[in-house]
């Protein structure tokens, strides 16, 4: 978490409170929906009514899942997981979809089956057709508090419960014509209003589970996304390029990588100022982002420069260099810069230390023998 902010919904505690809160709310409002829809629709032999209440009671269990993941994702990071515990939402999305996928499929088997068989069925009575619509205005204002916190929180897993909450209101709408169907005489539209309800509740279940395993599999963001990153990287004072930018999601919050291009020849310190300004940057504008690795290149060097990393080291080629000029005025500073499949070094002397005026010609005579060395500074430091 960045420095003096909180996640969106305040703390991570004050976040899972509240989604757990409205999961609560949302527990009571289906365990009394279930109740009615299976006690009613057996009394007023309504399948589609039955198969309803059988999802409202995966309603239910999901409530209970979103209880359980937002108080273990509220678990703060620890050595076995850095990043913290945001993906507990993604992996419980991902059972929530796969149970919304069988129920959905099995309710379409049975009630096509049944359609099939074209067996008579009890005549359907008036009080399913009344239970049915108080479910479509129950689902729908459930849905309209659910998404108002799923939104304010950014919490993709009470935004699936959301979701799942507005299927059901759609379903339930289905029911109530598929009951007013029967009740007019066409039976088999209370199995057919089932059949559908059944594949509405299939295609939001593989929904929330093909998203859920993309973001498990890190699947970036897209191109808007990650051209408006990008566009506060380069806005960044000090960054020449940017050549390679990963993201990745964490449940309500996006992990993004960089590799930005600088002045070749500053100094380490100048470069790590730039990538802390980029970092900020990012953060500051764009909220969902929980952290920003920046990684620091010279400019015009790809993101992996074979022949730099070929390159000797420092402690392979000082001893070459000192090895040449062991007669010569001993430098207070070496500093090397790896650039463009070469090394050019700098050879710093104090103030008043200077050799004499004719020293790096003969520096440069002495490393000509070092093929990796392509060019010599010879630079006098003044205190101010």
């Amino acid at each position: 978490m960045r420095d003096g902010q909180s996640p969106p919904g305040g703390s991570i505690a004050d976040r899972a409170g509240e989604a757990q809160k409205a999961t609560w709310v949302s527990v009571v409002v289906n365990l009394a929906l279930t109740v009615a829809q299976l006690v009613i629709g057996w009394l007023a032999h309504s399948q589609s009514l039955i198969a309803h209440g059988l999802h409202s009671f995966s309603d239910l269990l999901s409530d209970f899942l979103v209880i359980w993941a937002s108080r273990q994702s509220a678990v703060p990071a620890d050595r076995a997981h850095p990043y913290g515990h945001a993906r507990v939402e993604t992996a419980a999305t991902l059972v929530l979809g796969t149970s919304l996928i069988l129920i959905g499929a099995g309710i379409v088997w049975d009630s096509g089956w049944r359609l099939h068989a074209g067996n008579d069925s009890p005549v359907v009575g008036m009080l399913a057709f009344w239970t049915a619509v108080l479910t479509v205005l129950a689902k729908e204002g459930l849905y309209r508090y659910l998404i108002a916190i799923a939104r304010r929180l950014r919490s993709q897993l009470l935004t699936a419960n959301a979701l799942h909450t507005r299927a059901d209101a759609a379903s339930a709408l289905v029911v109530v014509f598929g009951i007013g169907g029967a009740l007019l005489g066409w039976g088999f539209l209370d199995l057919l209003a089932a059949a559908l309800m059944g594949f509405m509740i299939l295609r939001m279940g593989a929904m929330l589970a093909w998203d859920s395993i993309k973001e498990l599999i890190d699947t970036g963001l897209d191109e808007t996304q990650l051209a408006a990153i990008r566009n506060s990287l380069l806005a960044t004072p000090g960054v020449l390029g940017l050549h390679e930018l990963r993201t990745r999601r964490m449940a309500h919050q996006v992990l993004v990588d960089a590799h930005v291009q600088v002045e070749p020849w500053i100094s380490v310190s100048e470069g790590h100022r730039i990538a802390e300004l980029a970092r900020a940057r990012v953060l500051n504008q764009h909220p969902e982002v929980l952290d920003v690795l920046v990684h620091v290149d010279p400019e015009g060097e790809s993101a992996i420069d074979q022949a730099v990393a070929n390159l000797p080291g420092r402690e392979v080629l000082m001893p070459l260099i000192d090895a040449r000029i062991a007669d010569l005025p001993r430098p207070e500073r070496v500093v090397l810069h790896y650039v463009a499949g070469a090394i050019e070094v700098e050879l710093h002397f104090a103030a008043g230390a200077m050799p004499e005026h004719d020293i790096a010609p003969r520096f440069k005579e002495r490393l000509k023998a070092l093929p990796m060395v392509r060019n010599l500074r010879v630079i006098q430091v003044y205190a101010p």
